[in-house]
């Protein structure tokens, strides 16, 4: 089911399948500000990743004393999420793990996606819970999809992706299979506040930014200064990527706290770098705030 609250700015949708924002409408303008979803070019709108993000090495895990098959990024965003709190203004989502989780990964726990709309913005928080394990370790991290142009009259190169702050943006490779190498690290670019998006920038898949300094990155139509932004302030890793399509339909802005697996590295699930650690009881949260000036 999909539920929407709205203000007289936007109204924002959200989908108890995955819990995931299927629309941001501009309601001064009418403009739809998320991709939708296009299963030619790419089906989804802004998943969550969890438990994990990018691929598993081997595509596999060991838990508990068994191995277990993943695909990308996780199940979170392929499962039933219940609603379990509306207001005017926010929205609450639960996911619980249940015998289907359990098939994937052998941990209980509980994820919660509390979305709140303020102005022109949007404001999701994930919160993990630990209800009975000794520790429990996991990866996050958001996917969203702007639609890109803005309007009909503005095409790929009229817009970039802009850093708040001066950047060295380093990248981590995971070419040429989604899994880190280890090896390879390169700079998208030296001394910049931005970056020029091109139909070509995404040949070679996404790109993975370390440490970056900035508490904001946009895509950001240059002539008009219309832009989306994210706040990416506390993210060791922040992610850009569009599908293969010619000309560019939509681009993603993903803050992550976790990295895909290695191409060499641990099936074991405790051996594997996480985002966070739990103890029994305890609980953890994120939020990626995005703000639609357009």
């Amino acid at each position: 089911m999909r539920y929407t609250i709205e203000n007289d700015h936007i109204a924002l949708t959200v989908d108890t399948h995955g819990a995931e924002a299927v629309s941001v409408l501009n309601k001064h303008t009418g403009a739809e500000m998320l991709w939708q979803a296009d299963p030619g070019v790419w089906a989804r709108h802004a998943p969550i990743l969890f438990p994990y993000t990018g691929k598993l090495t081997g595509g596999k895990m060991i838990a508990k004393g068994a191995e277990y098959a993943g695909g990308q990024h996780g199940f979170a965003r392929d499962m039933d999420h219940a609603l379990v709190s509306q207001t005017a203004d926010t929205l609450v989502f639960e996911l619980r793990a249940d015998e289907a989780t359990r098939q994937k990964w052998p941990y209980d726990f509980v994820l919660r996606s509390t979305f709140v709309i303020e102005g022109n913005t949007v404001a999701h928080t994930l919160t993990v819970e630990n209800p009975t394990e000794d520790c429990l370790r996991f990866g996050i991290g958001y996917h969203p999809a702007f639609a890109v142009p803005f309007d009909d009259a503005h095409t790929t190169t009229d817009y970039e992706f802009r850093f708040d702050k001066m950047e060295s943006p380093l990248c981590v490779s995971c070419l040429p299979n989604g899994l880190l190498n280890g090896t390879d690290y390169y700079y998208l670019g030296r001394n910049t506040t931005a970056v020029p998006l091109t139909d070509e920038l995404f040949a070679n898949d996404s790109f993975c930014m370390v440490n970056l300094k900035s508490s904001e990155l946009a895509i950001v139509e240059k002539d008009t200064g219309r832009k989306v932004a994210c706040n990416i302030e506390g993210y060791p890793y922040v992610l850009i990527w569009s599908a293969k399509a010619q000309p560019v339909r939509f681009v993603c802005i993903e803050p992550w706290h976790s990295l895909p697996g290695e191409e060499n590295g641990p099936l074991t699930w405790e051996d594997r770098p996480c985002a966070a650690s739990l103890a029994k009881g305890e609980s953890w949260s994120t939020t990626l705030k995005t703000t639609f000036d357009r």
